[in-house]
């Protein structure tokens, strides 16, 4: 990803111009990456936080994920036009925070866990700029039809879990082990496109001139 050294300048509806800040995408993730390009913003950087994602004792699904959020941002230092966007997605089933698996074993046992079963996807996402920090979580329910034994494995084989909260992902071939979704579809993906584009717009960033 190219880092531009200056902010962009665009023109309003008016005819005046203002400065846009230069975007940083807290994000090593490429369906973030993707997902944005939807919407039509292209970040300045991308610039992975690298933090500790251990959850606290006790810590509630909800505040794990806000914090997570909250935390990348603020690992990340940024000029005052800057602005970093930083986001993290958990998977719960009942109380217990499901996040990326450690190994294929542990995949096979949250996919054991969620076959057949209703279960939460929690996305925070948050916005530093100019000294303030702007957040949204967004919650989806989802259930999973029952899963056989060698559809689990065969997922597992497939590699697709690696990396992904939950142990799956629901933009590739875990799709149609979706028996029912409500919520937001893209915030299980990774980014909340809805809140996300409100949330930089706040702070004057649209979608890139052709």
């Amino acid at each position: 990803m190219t880092n531009h050294d200056n902010p962009r300048t665009e023109q309003t509806s008016s005819g005046v111009f203002h400065i846009r800040p230069r975007l940083v995408l807290g994000s090593a993730s490429p369906r973030r990456l993707e997902l944005l390009a939807q919407i039509g913003i292209i970040p300045d950087a991308i610039l992975p936080a690298d933090i500790d994602e251990t959850p606290h004792r006790q810590e509630d699904a909800r505040d794990y994920t806000r914090r997570m959020a909250r935390e990348k941002a603020a690992a990340l230092a940024t000029k005052p036009d800057g602005a970093i966007l930083c986001a993290d997605t958990s998977v719960t089933a009942g109380r217990r925070i499901l996040g990326k698996p450690a190994d294929a074993d542990e995949a096979r046992s949250f996919l054991r866990l969620l076959s057949g079963r209703r279960h939460r996807v929690l996305t925070a996402v948050a916005l530093a700029h100019a000294g303030r920090l702007h957040e949204r979580l967004v919650e989806t329910t989802i259930r999973l039809r029952p899963l056989s034994p060698a559809e689990i494995e065969d997922y597992v084989r497939s590699g697709e879990w690696q990396g992904k909260a939950g142990g799956y992902g629901i933009q590739g071939r875990a799709g149609g082990f979706v028996a029912w979704i409500q919520g937001s579809y893209t915030g299980v993906v990774g980014l909340p496109l809805a809140e996300t584009a409100t949330l930089l717009a706040h702070v004057g960033i649209r979608e890139s001139n052709p």
